[in-house]
């Protein structure tokens, strides 16, 4: 169970977490704005912003991933404080360097940072290009390291086989692994895997940074390199919360907790395949790409989504279809989350199909799929275990007051904000612009509405927010 100091620990993380959340909202607000030409910055700022903002909420949600379950693990195995606080602290040196190097740097090379463009910045300083890869480099250090120790502390108590849940995939399985741990272990190797590369990707960047010009880069390898870190970890993320809701919200419901199956087992097996090689949906464009990895990237874009996402989506329906559901905020947003997660990942499967590709995937079509499968699943995964925990921490775990105002805050916010980019996307409006040409002429009333609609969703995370970290507070009295 938690210990006193896990508790604090997770603590502090949910507050520096939610706190991050609304700075990189506020990023994301003003970037809409000025699309919208309601304010007006140079493309510099704009771009080192949204550099920001991109890997802020990337590395904020999967640190939110990782602390539940971190905290949830505690129930089956024994976890590590030091461990947790080591990534804490170089969590916090990275976004500080990260945000240095791009607010005073102003590196400005987006999330995705693509090969050779951080060598070729006009506006950054000298200093700005190696400092982010040092910010980037620290983080994955402390993210890399808490991976391998959870890893080890669930086959301490797990052999291999039980760890994935595959004596499941015969009748009468000897043994019993719950949901929570093999879910966790599948998405843990993901993760794994993405940190790896990430630091084959810091090496090489340093590499020709350094080597005085005498050393280049492949773009093809370090492109794919780039994609298979950033794609992975973003849905790795996303599937730690789902981790969490199949632990959690049965527990919140009232309802008898998940079972083990043949066919759960093997779709989180399959999913740990597929999300591994959905990331070559990415370079359809680049034809120098083998034709062999595009057939792949399609292929794996459909069936990575399918095995976990009808599997969840079934056993969340049958938790509360014609049961008496006690119903509050966690679970509420542990439901809502699964529906915006769908409908972002429909979006992405749309995008992701070749011949759609050439037309929506340097449009906003695809901020629109990856905002809603964040904004209104993976958050409301994350801001579900926060309520929860807090409540813990609280011993208060009756309804809060005006909780339906507060979602219907965060969905009429997050559905304008995505709609807004869907419709947009469809009518193809280009995405990373700073201003908009003129020809889009729905492209600035399409924005400036986003940004509205964002600070809508805004108000409902400050309200949530406010409640969170008051309880939380609890976690650093004597009596917890």
């Amino acid at each position: 169970m938690a210990t006193s100091s896990l508790k604090k620990t997770t603590a502090v993380w949910i507050i520096l977490i939610l706190a991050l959340f609304v700075i990189a909202i506020i990023f994301g607000i003003i970037m809409r704005f000025n699309q919208g030409n309601n304010i007006t910055m140079n493309s510099v700022t704009f771009y080192s912003i949204m550099t920001t903002h991109g890997l802020t909420m990337v590395g904020i949600w999967f640190a939110a991933g990782m602390v539940s379950t971190n905290y949830l693990l505690s129930r089956y195995v024994k976890v590590s404080t030091r461990i947790n606080i080591f990534a804490m602290i170089l969590t916090v040196i990275g976004v500080l360097l990260l945000w240095g190097s791009t607010f005073i740097g102003k590196f400005h090379a987006a999330w995705t940072f693509l090969y050779p463009l951080p060598f070729k910045l006009p506006g950054n300083t000298n200093w700005s290009t190696p400092l982010f890869f040092l910010a980037l480099t620290i983080l994955t250090i402390g993210w890399l390291v808490w991976t391998i120790d959870l890893l080890a502390r669930i086959l301490k108590n797990y052999s291999v086989k039980q760890a994935f849940g595959w004596q499941h995939l015969k009748k009468n399985p000897a043994s019993e692994t719950p949901p929570f741990i093999m879910i966790s272990m599948v998405t843990l190797i993901g993760i794994l895997a993405c940190l790896i590369s990430a630091v084959i990707l810091v090496v090489l960047f340093f590499a020709e940074y350094f080597s005085g010009g005498s050393f280049k880069n492949d773009p093809l390898l370090v492109k794919n390199i780039t994609y298979f870190f950033g794609h992975t970890i973003i849905n790795e993320a996303l599937y730690l919360g789902l981790a969490a809701l199949y632990e959690l919200f049965p527990e919140i419901s009232g309802r008898p907790r998940f079972k083990n199956t043949w066919y759960v087992a093997l779709a989180w097996n399959c999913t740990m395949v597929f999300v591994l090689t959905a990331f070559f949906h990415h370079l359809y464009m680049d034809f120098v790409q083998p034709q062999g990895f595009q057939l792949v990237g399609q292929l794996a874009s459909y069936f990575s989504s399918l095995p976990a996402a009808a599997v969840s989506a079934f056993s969340v329906i049958v938790v509360v279809y014609r049961n008496r559901i006690q119903w509050s905020m966690p679970n509420l947003l542990f439901f809502l989350g699964v529906m915006g997660w769908l409908i972002g990942g429909i979006g992405a499967v749309i995008d992701a199909t070749i011949s759609n590709n050439f037309i929506l995937h340097n449009t906003l079509w695809v901020p629109a799929h990856f905002h809603t499968y964040n904004a209104l699943g993976n958050v409301f995964f994350s801001l579900a275990f926060f309520i929860w925990v807090a409540n813990e921490f609280s011993n208060q775990h009756g309804k809060g007051k005006a909780d339906a105002i507060k979602l219907l805050l965060l969905l009429l916010g997050g559905l304008g904000l995505v709609m807004m980019f869907y419709i947009a996307g469809a009518d193809s409006v280009p995405r990373r612009f700073a201003v908009y040409p003129k020809e889009f002429t729905s492209a600035a009333v399409l924005a400036s509405a986003g940004a509205w609609f964002a600070i809508v969703y805004l108000l409902g995370v400050l309200w949530l927010l406010i409640n969170i970290v008051k309880k939380c507070t609890k976690a650093f009295s004597p009596a917890s």
